[in-house]
């Protein structure tokens, strides 16, 4: 899947998870801003390659699919890991499943995270719609800002305030939600051009 590359920033490309993340995912993960927002510890190679595991089981399971976001680079055929967006808990006949998603830093502030999530939304909709499925939800702790305004970028509206549930959530919490009737392009004005997916 594609998102299609803004006036300041290049495509991205959005593919299932696999061996060749484990490298990058953790020299990511070294950034000590993430460290705080994620819930899996990549410390090293055997880390990573248990994180990639289990994101491949999801994808066999078929309730957690866990997408790595690439930045289309000049004169290379494979892209720079610039983040990871997940549709997780998806079940058959179950009205709800949660997105999440992180940015690497040298990626932060391009746009990244709202052009990755439209996306991913999109095809959430679009693959488990007619299996029952009418909403997403986005979940960030209060203090998150930067995923609070991902959410408003992405048509996320704010539900409720969450209570705090330790250790995953330490402090209280946003709920964001998306239904499908929100998921169709919006007028223009309506809310800053977000790329259209692509195969």
């Amino acid at each position: 899947m594609q998102a299609g590359a803004t006036p300041s920033a290049p495509a991205l490309v959005l593919r299932p998870r696999c061996v060749e993340d484990v490298e990058p995912l953790v020299e990511v993960c070294r950034d000590p801003a993430l460290r705080p927002w994620t819930s899996s510890s990549v410390e090293n190679d055997a880390d990573g390659a248990r994180w990639v595991q289990a994101q491949l089981q999801g994808w066999a399971a078929g309730d957690r699919f866990g997408f790595a976001v690439l930045e289309a680079q000049p004169d290379s055929a494979r892209g720079q890991l610039v983040g990871s967006v997940v549709l997780k808990d998806v079940t058959t006949g179950e009205p709800s499943a949660e997105v999440g998603y992180w940015t690497a830093a040298p990626a932060r502030g391009r746009g990244v995270a709202p052009r990755a999530l439209e996306v991913l939304t999109r095809w959430a909709f679009d693959t488990f719609g007619a299996g029952g499925l009418e909403r997403l939800e986005l979940l960030h702790q209060m203090d998150n800002l930067a995923s609070c305004r991902v959410a408003q970028k992405s048509r996320y509206e704010f539900d409720r305030v969450l209570p705090a549930a330790p250790p995953s959530y330490p402090v209280d919490g946003h709920l964001h939600i998306r239904r499908t009737d929100a998921s169709h392009p919006p007028r223009p004005g309506q809310t800053p051009d977000v790329p259209a997916a692509g195969a």
